[in-house]
Order: C-alpha cells, then structure tokens, then sequence
C-alpha cells in the first residue's frame, strides 16, 4: 500500500514533510496552483512523485505541468477527453462513491492511470459504509485504486481499508511528522501476501525520472 501526502498549500517548506515521513508519492490540494509554484514544489519534495488535483483541466494545462516536471495530475469525470491523450504525465481520476457501477466498470478502458476515491468530509473515522465502497470499487476496476484517510486513522481500519483492496491512500500534511510516520510505519507493518484480485494488480506512482510503486502483492505458493 502506498501512502500519499494531501498538500493544503503551496509552500516549500510544508512540501518537504513529504519527503520527511519517507512518503510514496504527495499530492498539492490546492486551487489550480500554476507551474512555476509546481517546480519549486517538485524541487522540495526531491525525488518523491509529486501531483496536482486539478478542479478545470485543459490541454494548456496539461502541457504546463508537463513541461514542469509534474509526475501525475488528479481530476475528475467532468474534464476534456482530449486531456487523457496528453503528454508523458501520469493521470487519474477521482470518482465519488455514489457514481454508477456502469461507469466505473467503463473506467478500465480509458488512458488512465488509476483512480482517487472522494470520501466524506468532516468524517472522524473509516466507517462500513467506507469498506463496502471500497470492495464494489475493487471488484469493479482493473486499476490501482486510491482512497482518503480521516486524521488519525487507527492501526484496525488501515487494516480493515488494506484487507478490501485498496492500493494506497492519501493522508494530509496538517498533521504532525510524528503522526505521519507513525502511519507510514503501520503501511510497512500491513500483512503480506494476496488480497484477492489484488494479488494481480499492481499500484505505480508515475514518475518522470522512472515509475515508483508498491508492486504486486506476492502469491501465497502452494
């Protein structure tokens, strides 16, 4: 399992926690921040992926994080299709939970890279509904899927999140070093071996300087 630090802003200093807590990949939260804000960014964070959720993309758009160094850029459903034919960056989508099971199914067949699942804001903790979410989501696509964490998420639900298939998931850069590390420790403790489908599936960070990811899960022999 990956984890993905949420940056609230654009700041070099708030960009470096990412690299600090040994993270797989950050993620700047940000609206629409342009590309020169990005360099500096990338150029924080070292050779740690980093992307930009983008709310309106355009093919500009596009060619100016490109052309940046931006690894991988978020969006949603709503974008230009020409958008997903665009340069070398790597692409996903973020996908609510309530979106059609037809549409999510057609997702497998589009140039992308995996998706970003939204969760509830405000919510203090990973409750069933989360779980089931998840499950219908990995049953459905053929790609890496990437969840929200609320704060402080306990050991149990990383666990529970883990065990119904999701390939990494994304936490935010307010909370302390501390915590963050504490959480990338518990990814590390995650058990092995195959998850299902997901012992097939394995989650890549697009990287302009080469590809990072988690791998596979490995097969249990037998």
């Amino acid at each position: 399992m990956l984890l993905v630090v949420g940056l609230a802003g654009t700041e070099e200093k708030e960009a470096r926690i990412v690299a600090d807590v040994n993270a797989d990949a950050g993620l700047i939260l940000g609206d629409d921040p342009r590309g020169k804000v990005v360099k500096q960014m990338i150029e924080a964070v070292g050779d740690v992926p980093l992307g930009v959720f983008v709310k309106s993309m355009s093919e500009g758009k596009m060619n100016e994080l490109d052309s940046e160094g931006c690894d991988f850029v978020v969006f949603d459903i709503k974008i230009p299709a020409a958008v997903l034919q665009k340069g070398r960056i790597g692409k996903f989508l973020m996908i609510e939970p309530s979106l059609d099971q037809g549409l999510v199914r057609a997702i497998n067949s589009l140039e992308v890279d995996g998706v970003f699942m939204s969760s509830k804001s405000g919510d203090s903790f990973v409750a069933v509904e989360h779980l089931l979410f998840c499950r219908r989501f990995v049953e459905l696509l053929e790609k890496p899927v990437i969840m929200s964490l609320p704060p402080l998420v306990t050991k149990a639900e990383l666990t529970s999140v883990w065990q119904a298939g999701i390939d990494g998931v994304v936490t935010f850069s307010t909370q302390s070093i501390a915590t963050l590390a504490e959480l990338k420790k518990m990814i590390g403790d995650l058990p092995g071996g195959p998850r299902g489908r997901r012992a097939k599936v394995g989650v890549v960070i697009p990287h302009q300087e080469g590809l990072m990811g988690g791998g596979e899960d490995e097969e249990e022999e037998t």
